[in-house]
């Protein structure tokens, strides 16, 4: 007995021993958040080697050897042998060593799989880079849009938001020297990236007004890959003095065919765009992101993310042309501002809001926000504000229409209710019956015009169907739901491309119900 009770205990000290082995594993999952490859494509000599470098997203997480690393299609492993894993200096960048096995010419779309843990089957993919041992990279397919082509020199890679690479752009047989680098916040660390151009000189792109400065949006979350178009076409037919033009392209960067973008005007002061006195003149953007180095919290009123206060940034002048005193300047302004909107006389036509705020134009903004059911009006993000000089503080103009608009999973009171009734300024200005009066009076003034979108929303259907097939065989909107606590967006990533385009019209009709029943 004395001999079995001590076998017993030895079994349970070696299956307690054994457990604790895996004591510090995460689930999975967890640690492992993205994998970005830099390279857009790599080339082989036949029979060659060549480095592919990529980062890791996890202040934890730590490769571990070449039996972590996966290549998917699976066919990519009869043309190309894994040789040497090795850890950058930079925490979370890896070199990876790939060598032609010799099958013949190929050039394919692969991409890299990491496995969340050493036991497990599970990976987290990158995004689709190309590796060619010929001399020909594969192009833009025949899809209707204008095609983009993006060289950068030397083939350098665009690794980030902040430095500009030198490269040359390709519309036809047009062609522009420009810089281009990465933009965005959350959306830079998806698979498919978004970037900014300057061009060398002014110049007008795809008929659009000439400019150096332009965004190509990757739209990366949006299965419709129409929300922006059809915000700025909302947009469009208000009193607003400026909405960015746009235009769906193909893209190419650096030979490997990029997927469907969205080219289109950046907000910047100019007299093509925000036109306002370039001595006096002044934007402010509210974002929660507090990504800008001018930025402040204004303590009247609220919003969702700071229930303190609301975030305002200037984003004119630039950085570097404002001096303290201007920016001290500024933010008293917008104090005085506010005061007066939660002031005692706020609803006063001489000593309230009107005084100081473009009534019009904040109304039109408002509706913009609440017919695309975009509650980034009251988180806040990317809303924008300027002054002309003499003039008063004008909303707009709209940008970033991607992130839950036209959805009731991130709105679920879009399906009975008005989303931003209490965004920001607009809890106090709609508490003045006047100004809830002149929303209801100009939301119904606007109406015959918004009823015509979801014909707008077909015809874009039609031009993005065979652009949208091509760009889905590259990239899954679902994967956003590893940036978001593992729940998915919009809530129509998931569905085909027109089944998710049947969705926004359906939804975006209910909004026009749901607006004129609630104002």
């Amino acid at each position: 007995m004395r001999l079995k009770r001590l076998l017993i205990t030895l079994a349970l000290a070696v299956v307690s021993a054994l457990s604790c082995r895996n004591d510090r594993i995460e689930p999975e999952g967890e640690q492992l958040r993205s994998v970005t490859v830099e390279e857009a494509v790599v080339g082989l000599q036949p029979g060659g080697s060549a480095t592919v470098h990529f980062r890791v997203k996890s202040p934890l997480f730590t490769v571990s050897g070449l039996s972590a690393i996966v290549l998917t299609p699976p066919s990519a492993s009869s043309r190309i042998a894994l040789r040497s894993l090795a850890e950058d200096t930079v925490k979370g960048r890896y070199s990876l060593e790939i060598q032609d096995i010799g099958s013949g010419r190929f050039s394919s779309d692969v991409r890299i799989g990491v496995r969340v843990s050493p036991a497990s089957d599970a990976v987290v993919m990158s995004e689709t880079f190309t590796v060619t041992n010929s001399e020909s990279v594969p192009g833009a397919p025949d899809t209707g849009l204008p095609v983009l082509r993006i060289n950068t020199e030397n083939g350098a890679t665009v690794k980030n938001k902040t430095d500009w690479v030198a490269a040359t752009l390709f519309i036809g047989s047009d062609e522009f020297a420009c810089g281009i680098r990465g933009r965005g916040n959350s959306t830079w660390e998806w698979p498919k990236k978004p970037y900014a151009l300057k061009l060398e000189k002014r110049s007008s792109l795809l008929g659009m007004p000439a400019h150096k400065r332009w965004v190509l949006l990757a739209n990366f979350l949006d299965r419709t890959l129409m929300r922006n178009i059809v915000a700025m076409k909302v947009s469009s037919l208000t009193s607003l003095a400026w909405t960015p033009s746009c235009r769906s392209v193909e893209l190419i960067l650096n030979g490997r065919h990029a997927g469907t973008y969205l080219l289109i005007e950046q907000v910047r002061v100019d007299s093509e765009r925000v036109d306002i006195d370039e001595d006096e003149g002044i934007m402010l953007e509210l974002d929660f992101h507090d990504d800008n180095e001018n930025r402040w919290i204004d303590y009247h009123g609220h919003c969702w993310q700071k229930p303190s206060g609301i975030p305002f940034s200037v984003k004119y002048p630039d950085a570097d042309e404002l001096s303290a005193e201007r920016f001290g300047q500024i933010k008293q302004y917008v104090s005085q501002v506010a005061s007066a909107v939660y002031g005692p006389d706020f609803a006063d036509p001489a000593l309230g809001y009107a005084r100081y705020l473009d009534v019009q134009s904040f109304i039109d903004y408002w509706i913009v926000f609440e017919v695309m059911g975009n509650h980034e009006l009251g988180n806040p993000g990317s809303v924008y504000m300027h002054k002309d000089r003499g003039g008063k503080l004008t909303a707009g103009p709209c940008w970033d229409f991607d992130w839950g608009v036209l959805s009731y999973k991130t709105s679920p009171q879009a399906r009975y209710s008005l989303v931003n009734e209490h965004a920001i300024w607009y809890e106090r200005l709609m508490s003045d019956p006047s100004f809830r009066s002149a929303v209801r009076e100009r939301f119904l003034a606007l109406l015959p015009q918004l009823e015509k979108i979801p014909d707008f929303m077909e015809e874009t259907e039609r031009e993005l169907e065979e652009s949208a097939r091509v760009n889905f065989s590259m990239w899954d909107p679902s994967q956003d739901a590893s940036m978001n606590g593992g729940s998915i967006i919009n809530g129509d990533e998931r569905l085909s491309f027109h089944e998710a385009c049947v969705r926004l019209r359906d939804i975006y009709r209910e909004r026009l119900q749901i607006i004129r029943k609630t104002l």
